[in-house]
């Protein structure tokens, strides 16, 4: 090598002629590179590490912790790049199996290290005396700086990985470092770790030592990888099995269609989503040993992979989970960004006829964004909606805290199950929206014009004023065609009445009574409670009272009929008439939705506060009120309805308890209550009194009905049928996000607290994000849109890690602590993109996180690699050994070394051997599969 190099020196040295002659005292052009090369490394040297980081050290993604500085040098024409590779906050030498490693520092055993390469594509020399050149310039160069830094030049085809370095420890020692691969046709004898073990002792046997080198250390390292979750190729094969099996037994094969993954997940009905999880890898660490034969090598390669010291598990996650391109992903949250398209549109017209009709859809009717499905789909959809016998069920227990604070609709609803079908229906544009919409209210039509149940919607509950306005105005429906069947029953069997018996009458009354809310027997004439005084002496069920006290000049004797009483007032009595008072049964108050209830306090701030008293907000409710009341105690007068129905508006004057003495005497009972209206019931012409003046005394069962369901029903109808487009968008988003949250929620992932604090946080956001929605703050349309396009994306984020979790839970239910803390790496890794900028922040960057694996959840990671069956088996040649549950690992990594005992001065061998320590003269790391093996050796020398 220095006869080459001093050939080179002076081929060189001859363009170095200055007229006529050779000037030796100008150093030669390797000199100069040598010197530029120290003065690099001198440089690099007193900087440090840290200061290094301070001036723009470039960090590696992988390995972590991994920085490199270059510099760019010139040579014989050619340019070069010399590299310096460090770490920082290094707690002494890095493991042998440490993941955060360059393959350089894997292979040889090193820390910090120089590469020089040339500044070509191929980034390695092919001339081996070039290659050779280099090495030793920066031999020079590092033993001129005193720097003990291992120097590499790649050499070969770049696919050998191969290179050839070297390494000064100082005036004894001197490192050689070569490695290579072959990427085919693996010698058989080197699949094994037999042959291995032979070819690392091969490589130091020739050399004389002079010590016993029969012992060699090793340690070892097996990467198993599972069965790929969804292996197409061995899906056909046991498919093309049991067609063939399915033949012979005279089956018609239907049974056998392919499970998806996720079939039992809530957001299977709408879509199916890719497997996030690909595969695990399973890496298992053997401790150090030693063998002393060949033999020993080959009995370890049939030792169970449970014997490792040391398991690690991580998983092979999903591109598609990783790459954040727009269209990469389809769920919820691509159709969701598909709606907000379409709410953008809907400002565009007045009608949602506008949208279907053909002359304004312009040209290209081609164009996915205005394409409608044909009728089938359509009709298949309003089947699901309205056909199939769906009812809708209480789904309270499996309901976020936060889910209710997003105006939206319960999941299993009609307007939930429409706003979901339409997120699929013809690309979610506004035209196939429109459509399905117009079909919708027709159908809504058919049922309320055939008296039918409206379905997956409630009848008998109160109407949820935090659902939108869509969801409301529907359950006002279902109860108007529930109150109208049971009208029509009534016209029906009233006609039938004449003639018949008492009892008959009796039900055709019950049915009345059902219509407005009221008890069986309200309508019958009431019963004297027996601890009245008025009540004694009556018998059952007189239909008149049979004694009236007279307790004032001013209270005349009569029998009048008491009709509609609910019961006694606890000791109540009225003020002109020595009777007990009755509190009256009642209707209900109309069952409204939002908008009416806005309707009716803006009627009731343009009349003033008469009618704020006790919520009443509207005539009708109070008049039928006082006739309830009138009918219940026929002696009552104004103030006695006060007192029962405001009693705020009743000043009382009394002071103790007049209960007591003999209640059938005035005078011992200290009657007549005393007291005065408030100064707000005592004005003149109070609108209260003069409605008293004028309301009839009826029972509630012979009213007119406050609610008239026929003309509510009409105007529920009226309202769908002229419902502005920005208007139903606008509340389909709402729901939508608030239907596709609720469906992810209901994902079984076991007790992952992170996701489960995403979720939550998902609900908060979406409610705060939702509010302009909500308030139909929409005049910024432009800023609105672009939140909401945000929007989804945050939505997109947080459904990946749902799946995410969904499948690990499934994969790896029988270990929690496994779960939790794969998720867990999993979720730092994906937490910078948790945000809602559109960029893509981790698309290049691989998650590689490994999970240590305890003696306890060993059983359960193995199950996740099956048997092999019987294709997987003659498809395969084992041929590595070391099988978990019959499967091979898919890369082995071995290393060798042997260490001797040598002199601590420079010629060692002439120190007595209990003065001299332990180095390791020989290394080999060895990574192979069954096509492919890589070697890379390290040999210490001393002169």
């Amino acid at each position: 090598m220095a006869s080459s190099i001093a050939r080179g020196g002076e081929d060189e040295g001859e363009d170095e002629e200055f007229e006529g002659f050779d000037d030796f005292t100008i150093a030669s052009s390797w000199e100069r590179f040598i010197s530029e090369i120290e003065a690099v490394c001198r440089l690099w040297l007193f900087d440090g590490p840290k200061n290094l980081v301070d001036k723009g050290a470039e960090c590696l993604d992988h390995p972590k912790n991994l920085y490199k500085v270059k510099s760019e040098l010139k040579y014989g024409g050619k340019d070069y790049c010399l590299e310096f590779y460090f770490m920082i906050n290094i707690d002494g030498q890095a493991t042998e199996w440490d993941d955060n490693l360059h393959n350089i520092q894997q292979s040889f055993g090193v820390n910090e290290f120089l590469v020089i390469a040339p500044l070509s594509a191929s980034g390695v020399v092919l001339d081996s005396p070039e290659s050779s050149k280099l090495l030793s310039s920066v031999a020079i160069a590092l033993s001129n700086c005193g720097s003990n830094w291992p120097a590499f030049v790649p050499v070969h085809d770049p696919s050998r990985k191969a290179y050839i370095g070297i390494q000064s420890t100082g005036t004894i020692f001197t490192r050689r470092f070569d490695a290579d691969r072959i990427g085919s046709q693996v010698p058989v004898r080197l699949m094994h770790m037999e042959g291995l073990y032979e070819l690392f002792v091969a490589k130091f046997a020739s050399f004389d030592y002079p010590m016993n080198y029969s012992k060699v250390s090793f340690g070892m390292k097996l990467t198993y990888r599972t069965p790929p979750f969804d292996d197409d190729e061995e899906d056909v094969l046991e498919n093309m099995e049991a067609e063939v099996k399915e033949s012979e037994e005279g089956n018609d094969g239907y049974d056998h269609i392919k499970v998806q993954w996720d079939d039992d997940c809530p957001w299977a009905e709408w879509y199916s989503a890719d497997d996030p999880i690909k595969g695990f890898e399973l890496i298992t660490i053997w401790p150090r040993n030693t063998c002393e034969s060949s033999m020993e090598m080959a009995e370890l390669e049939n030792a169970s992979s449970f014997d490792a010291e040391k398991w690690s598990l991580y998983p092979l996650i999903s591109p598609n989970m990783i790459d954040d391109s727009a269209g990469k992903f389809i769920g919820f949250a691509s159709q969701l960004r598909l709606l907000v398209g379409a709410l953008d549109r809907s400002f565009d017209a007045k009608f949602l006829e506008d949208f279907v009709s053909a002359e304004n859809i312009g040209s290209d009717n081609s164009n996915p964004a205005v394409v409608i499905p044909p009728p089938t789909v359509r009709d298949r959809v309003l089947k699901e909606l309205f056909h199939d016998g769906a009812q809708i069920s209480s789904s309270l227990d499996l309901e976020n805290k936060n889910s209710r604070a997003i105006k939206g609709t319960p999941l299993e609803s009609l307007f939930a199950q429409f706003c979901l079908q339409s997120l699929w229906f013809g690309n979610c544009n506004v035209r196939a929206i429109a459509t399905l919409w117009i079909e919708f209210v027709r159908e809504v039509r058919w049922c309320w014009e055939e008296s039918q149940p409206l379905p997956r919607m409630p009848s008998d509950l109160d109407i949820d004023l935090s659902s939108c306005l869509i969801h409301q105005k529907l359950h006002l429906l279902a109860i108007c065609i529930k109150k109208k069947n049971l009208l029509n029953h009534e016209n029906h069997t009233s006609v039938e009445i004449t003639g018949q018996s008492s009892d008959e009458k009796g039900l055709a009354e019950f049915d009345r009574n059902e219509i407005l809310d009221l008890p069986q027997d309200e309508s019958m004439v009431d019963e004297f409670d027996s601890d009245s005084p008025d009540s004694e002496g009556t018998t059952g069920n007189l239909a008149v009272d049979t004694e009236f006290a007279v307790a004032s000049p001013d209270v005349q004797k009569s029998c009048p009929i008491r009709k509609g009483s609910a019961g006694i007032v606890g000791n109540m009595m009225l003020l002109h008439s020595f009777q007990k008072m009755h509190a009256p049964y009642t209707q209900d108050a109309p069952v409204m939705t939002e908008d009416m209830h806005e309707e009716r306090l803006h009627a009731a701030e343009v009349c003033g506060d008469a009618f704020s008293t006790s919520g009443q907000l509207e005539r009708e409710i109070l008049s039928s009120d006082m006739s309830a009341f009138k009918a219940a105690n026929p002696d009552a007068v104004f103030e006695d309805f006060i007192r029962w129905h405001s009693p705020g508006d009743w000043e009382s004057e009394e002071i103790e308890d007049r209960s007591t003495g003999n209640k059938e005497d005035p005078d011992q009972c200290n009657w007549p209550p005393r007291g005065k209206l408030s100064q707000r019931m005592s004005e003149h012409g109070n609108s209260w009194r003069k409605i008293w003046n004028d309301s009839p005394a009826l029972p509630a069962s012979e009213q007119k009905p406050l609610f008239d369901p026929i003309r509510e029903g009409e105007k529920v109808l009226h309202y769908l049928e002229t419902l502005q487009p920005h208007h139903l968008l606008e509340q389909m988003v709402c729901t939508a996000f608030k239907v596709s949250a609720d469906t992810l929620n209901q994902t079984s992932f076991g007790n992952l607290q992170l996701m489960k604090t995403k979720l939550n946080q998902l609900y908060i956001t979406l409610a705060s994000s939702l509010r302009p929605l909500r308030a139909n703050r929409t005049h910024d349309k432009y800023e609105l849109i672009g939140d909401l396009r945000r929007l989804c994306l945050v939505f997109e984020n947080i459904e990946k890690l749902l799946i995410f979790a969904s499948s690990l839970h499934r994969k790896l239910r029988d270990a929690p602590r496994l779960t939790e803390a794969i998720f867990n790496d999993y979720f730092n890794y994906y937490l910078p993109k948790m945000g809602n900028s559109s960029a893509s922040i981790c698309f290049d960057k691989k998650f590689s996180n490994k999970q240590q694996v305890n003696m306890l959840e060993r059983d359960v990671v193995a199950n996740l690699f099956p048997p092999p069956t019987a294709n997987q088996s003659w498809r395969k040649v084992l041929s590595m050994g070391n099988l978990l549950n019959g499967h091979e690992p898919i890369l082995r990594e071995i290393i060798f070394s042997v260490a001797h005992r040598v002199g601590d001065c420079h010629y060692g061998s002439n120190i007595p051997w209990t003065h001299t320590e332990e180095i390791e003269t020989h290394r080999m790391y060895i990574r192979g599969t069954s096509n492919d093996l890589q070697v890379a050796l390290s040999v210490t020398s001393w002169d």
